[in-house]
C-alpha cells in the first residue's frame, strides 16, 4: 500500500469524517470534512502505527492533519528521519 492508501485508509477508519475519504482531494481541509480534534488523535495514533515512528511534539498541532497532503508532508518528515 503506498503512502497515500495507508493516509486514506487511516482517515476512513479513524477520521470519523462526514464525507467519503475517497471523494477528498489532496487539499480539502479535515476539520471542515467533519474530523473532531478527538478524531485527530486518533488519526495521529493510527498513523504512529501504520508507519512504526512517533510524531515529535513540534509536528503535534492542528496543522499537521488539516489535510491529506499536510499529513504526507508530515509522515515523509519523520521517516527520512
Amino acid at each position: 500500500m503506498s503512502i497515500d492508501e495507508t493516509i486514506r485508509q487511516v482517515l476512513a477508519d479513524h477520521g470519523r469524517l462526514a464525507i467519503p475519504v475517497e471523494t477528498l482531494a489532496d487539499d480539502t481541509d479535515l476539520f471542515g470534512a467533519g474530523m473532531t480534534s478527538h478524531a485527530s488523535v486518533n488519526v495521529m495514533l493510527a498513523l504512529e502505527d501504520a508507519f512504526d515512528f512517533e510524531f515529535t511534539e513540534s509536528m503535534l498541532k492542528k496543522s499537521t492533519f488539516e489535510s491529506i497532503s499536510s499529513i504526507r508532508d508530515g509522515v515523509a518528515q519523520m521517516t527520512e528521519v
